[in-house]
């Protein structure tokens, strides 16, 4: 990596800020910084020629949790935490459409719906039975009744007979999403380095000093690791890669399908992109194989995504898929990101559980306020 002086000086000297991801979370940190430090040099890495961990790679979830996920973190989570987790959620979303605007966003809000297969008989009855409970526990956060039954007019088979369905679930555009804080980012004269993977950190106590692909040294001020799935080379936390497996079908005609759709305990989620079906998840196939930031496919997953679309999602139309892909979420043993100072001059905000779109902004705007 043989810069010139006129790179050098332009671009990589004198940094007060380097944040370390291009996504959600280092996106709203740098425009967040950019708030409360107007003149300052502030500089995003990004290891790819675009965001490269799940913030370009996600399915547009505007989603907080289904009822089985939230009654799973019951099991591991007091009620309190909870109801904080799903605020924070909503919150995030909030703030998310408040920063870019729906329209940018294209920012959609069908519903959300959760389908038990037949197996799954005995979690469906859970489930309808705790309604009345969930829905008093999120009343404070929602002031409106959350989840209720609907019947399956979408022709999906063999599941149970009805869906749980909550109205305040949306979905967008995550290209454009990217693409709207991406200008932001420029306007206000946050530069974006692409293809400038971070592979060294080192806090010297006046200055932080940076490794660039493995061969380049610069010093900056202060770093902010916003790299998710990717931390471990970094951080000593509970946050491992999660790998997720996607894929889209060509437009279907007549497509009946509007909203997003959680099928099997939350491993499997799909939504309409306009006349398309988006279809992700099956980590649970194979847990240990999903551990990993390797963006690659297998036959085990992407075999069961299509058996699910002909047998339960598309029984009685013709599809061909067009796009397959992968992406790394980053996970833990709890829900909770990890948002806290490494050292003097380096800050984190990180496992953000699959719920990047939701809580990145927030995420990103209180990683920023870590120094002030």
């Amino acid at each position: 990596m043989n810069l010139s002086f006129w790179e050098y000086k332009t671009w990589l000297t004198n940094l007060d800020f380097a944040i370390i991801g291009s996504g959600i979370v280092g996106l709203n940190c740098a425009l967040e910084l950019r708030k409360k430090h107007p003149k300052s040099k502030i500089a995003v890495f990004e290891r790819g020629m675009l965001p490269s961990g799940a913030s370009t790679k996600n399915a547009g979830f505007a989603c907080f949790g289904s009822i089985s996920e939230i009654l799973e973190d019951l099991k591991n989570h007091s009620e309190e935490e909870v109801v904080q987790l799903v605020k924070s959620r909503v919150k995030g979303l909030k703030l998310l459409r408040k920063t870019l605007g729906d329209e940018q966003l294209n920012y959609k809000e069908y519903g959300g719906y959760e389908l038990f297969t037949n197996e799954d008989a005995e979690l469906f009855e859970i489930c309808k039975s705790q309604i009345g409970y969930i829905n008093g526990l999120l009343k404070p956060v929602f002031n409106a009744e959350v989840f209720s039954e609907k019947e399956n007019h979408f022709g999906f088979k063999n599941i149970q007979s009805k869906l749980i369905y909550s109205a305040f679930e949306g979905q967008i555009d995550t290209g454009r999403m990217m693409l709207g804080l991406i200008k932001k980012a420029s306007e206000e004269n946050i530069l974006i380095l692409n293809s400038s993977e971070i592979t060294s950190i080192v806090d010297r106590g006046e200055n932080v000093s940076l490794q660039i692909n493995s061969s380049q040294d610069i010093s900056v001020k202060k770093v902010y690791i916003a790299t998710n799935g990717f931390a471990k080379q970094f951080l000593k936390e509970d946050v491992k890669p999660a790998r997720a497996q996607v894929l889209v079908t060509k437009p279907i005609e007549n497509l009946k399908i509007k909203g997003t759709f959680h099928l099997d305990k939350g491993y499997y989620y799909f939504r309409n992109i306009d006349n398309r079906i988006l279809f992700g998840g099956g980590r649970n196939l194979d847990f240990k194989a999903e551990e990993t930031t390797e963006m690659q496919l297998t036959e085990l997953v992407q075999n069961k995504l299509e058996q699910l679309l002909k047998t339960v999602i598309l029984p009685h139309q013709s599809f061909e898929i067009e796009h397959r892909w992968s992406g790394i979420m980053g996970i833990g043993n709890q829900k909770n990101p990890i948002l806290k100072s490494v050292s003097k001059n380096i800050f984190c905000g990180v496992r953000l559980g699959g719920m990047g779109v939701a809580i990145g902004s927030t995420i990103g705007k209180q990683l920023a306020n870590f120094y002030d």
